[in-house]
């Protein structure tokens, strides 16, 4: 992997956030349950199929795309650097 490059397995689906834990696990079907610091999405429950990721992802972004967990420090990327992530993945 190229050193710019992020695993897929530990991007949050809604907003491409990389985690350092993967938020479904490394089998990518054993879901965390956490809860995303960027957009706030519950992993395995709020993003569980396609339909909810989009409906998530859209209320998020129009509500402002605020950072969710003000205790975590920002990984200072945009909106769309994230998004960008989740279209090679």
């Amino acid at each position: 992997m190229h050193k710019n490059q992020v695993c897929d397995s530990h991007l949050c689906r809604v907003c491409g956030f990389y985690s350092t834990e993967a938020p479904w696990g490394s089998s990518g079907m054993d879901p965390s349950f956490d809860i995303c610091p960027c957009c706030g999405v519950e992993w395995g429950y709020e993003d569980a199929t396609p339909t909810a990721i989009m409906s998530y992802r859209n209320a998020w972004v129009a509500s402002g795309a605020q950072w969710y967990d003000a205790s975590i420090v920002s990984d200072g990327l945009s909106l769309g650097e994230r998004l960008k992530r989740l279209d090679k993945s």
